[in-house]
């Protein structure tokens, strides 16, 4: 090939990408070639739909509560004008104040005892960590078209999920060059509050933002950025509390694909993964001062969050980290069992799952796959035992939930079941992409790649699809959340809500 024609292609391939020509790629790996908007011109929609909405909201003069509770358990909230208007993209949300405690206004709230009305879905995934929504049962059966959104708006871009407190929606957010932990007035959409700050994680592969979900605890949010920012903030007005890069405090480089492990609050700290050497790959802050209360390990770490169980009759921190599931103590981090589990690029980013008393789920992709584990304890000392391993299920960056003896899951990206005590493959059917999977009075709830929602009847027998419907538009790798049987989505372009209670 001449130098002209060489010359030619750069020039061509240079100004294609000014006009936004870039390289897509799916959780598979496979690649593709799209016109997508800049970072910055995604940022100045965001900023663009929230001014409009501030201006709307004040000149509201009528607040806009949640919509009633539905006619029967067949119905769909939302769909007979639920709300005062039901908003798509770019448009403007019902943004008035809501009548929901905490979510009226920018101030301080009062903070009700965790656990109390409100204070559910406070932690990823919701409050065991574990994809499953117990408050209260939600629709068995959706229509044929579709739900309609409650609202849908922009957002920016990053693959944290929500949690949810006082009427409240919290997340984090790529704008531009900044980062934003921002939080939602879940009746409406509306943006009560940001923190921001100038950092950006930037990768080809996963595409850019930060990773991680929030976590909320007794009126206190706590945002960890994909470069290692972790901010303690005000859950109702955003005020910075304290703030710490978790990276350079703790002598620690950041993974390849960022930093995603969600915060664990236990107790009075708040449990982090940096991932440093010589003792501080696992670190506890102070959870209101921000002072380190212990560190401990030298692991490498990965992308699955930490969690609190009570496992073999002991309360403990379970840690999947680059290279191993373990058990570690709840108030120092000494190792009380381990069990090695190494996948290719050392990504493990599935969390676990409790099975029973003294048993935990594990999956990673890659080839890798998954195994339950038994931890038995004698006196003071633990031990573990590989009940089954095999390939049928391998989240990859995905998460499978728990259901009557059996798991549920994205197996790459097709949906399996298999059973808990024998590893056996029940079924496997439905090619939903890298999404993620969310359990729900008795049905799964598939949140796809591709922004779609599904229904799919939770049972051993066969792969049971319900109903689909496109929900979101872009790539969807986030989790989805869910509080008072109000459904939370949102991808790395669009939020949604959705109702899902019945009477």
């Amino acid at each position: 090939m001449s130098a002209w024609i060489v010359a030619s292609v750069l020039v061509l391939a240079g100004v294609l990408y000014l006009f936004g020509l870039r390289v897509i790629v799916r959780g598979g790996g496979e690649i593709s070639l799209a016109f997508v908007e800049s970072a910055e011109t995604r940022a100045q929609e965001v900023e663009r739909h929230r001014e409009a909405q501030r201006a709307q909201s004040a000149s509201a003069s009528v607040p806009t509560p949640l919509p009633a509770e539905p006619a029967g358990a067949g119905g769909v909230m939302g769909a007979a004008g639920g709300t005062a208007s039901s908003p798509v993209a770019g448009t403007l949300t019902g943004s008035v104040v809501s009548s929901v405690p905490g979510g009226g206004t920018s101030g301080p709230t009062s903070t009700p005892a965790a656990g109390g009305p409100g204070l559910y879905w406070t932690d990823f995934r919701g409050p065991a960590r574990d994809g499953h929504y117990r408050e209260r049962p939600v629709l068995a059966s959706w229509p044929v078209a579709g739900l309609t959104p409650l609202w849908k708006q922009p957002i920016g871009e990053g693959y944290g999920s929500f949690v949810v407190a006082d009427g409240r929606a919290f997340t984090i957010e790529q704008r531009g060059a900044e980062e934003v932990a921002a939080a939602y007035d879940v009746a409406t959409g509306r943006e009560l509050w940001t923190s921001r700050w100038r950092a950006r994680f930037s990768e080809m592969m996963g595409g850019d933002g930060p990773r991680a979900t929030p976590t909320w605890a007794e009126g206190l949010v706590y945002a960890l950025g994909g470069t290692g920012e972790l901010r303690c903030l005000d859950a109702g007005t955003g005020r910075v509390v304290w703030q710490k890069n978790i990276l350079e405090d703790n002598g620690a480089s950041n993974l390849q694909w960022g930093m995603a492990a969600s915060p664990l609050v236990v107790d009075d700290t708040v449990i982090v993964l940096p991932g440093g050497s010589g003792g501080r790959s696992v670190v506890a802050y102070h959870r209101r001062t921000g002072e380190r209360v212990w560190s401990a390990q030298d692991d490498r770490q990965s992308y699955s969050s930490p969690m609190l169980a009570t496992i073999a009759g002991t309360r403990q921190l379970i840690v999947l980290s680059a290279t191993r599931l373990m058990g570690l103590t709840p108030n120092g981090g000494e190792l009380l069992w381990q069990y090695p589990w190494t996948t290719q690029y050392d990504v493990n980013a599935g969390q676990p799952l409790v099975i029973g008393d003294n048993r935990l789920f594990i999956s990673s992709g890659y080839g890798t796959g998954a195994a339950v584990v038994e931890i038995t304890r004698t006196g003071s000392t633990f031990a573990t035992r590989e009940v089954w391993r095999n390939i049928r299920m391998k989240n990859q960056f995905t998460s499978s939930v728990l259901h009557d003896g059996f798991i549920y899951g994205l197996d790459e990206s097709i949906l399996a079941c298999v059973d808990a005590a024998t590893g056996e493959l029940k079924w496997k059917g439905g090619r939903y992409g890298y999404g993620q999977v969310l359990l729900a009075s008795g049905r799964l709830i598939v949140l796809t790649e591709d922004g779609d929602l599904v229904l799919v009847r939770a049972t051993p027998e066969k792969h049971d699809e319900l109903a689909r419907f496109s929900a979101i538009e872009g790539k969807t790798w986030n989790h989805p959340a869910m509080s008072e049987g109000l459904l939370l989505v949102r991808n790395i372009r669009e939020m949604a809500a959705f109702d899902l209670r019945v009477r």
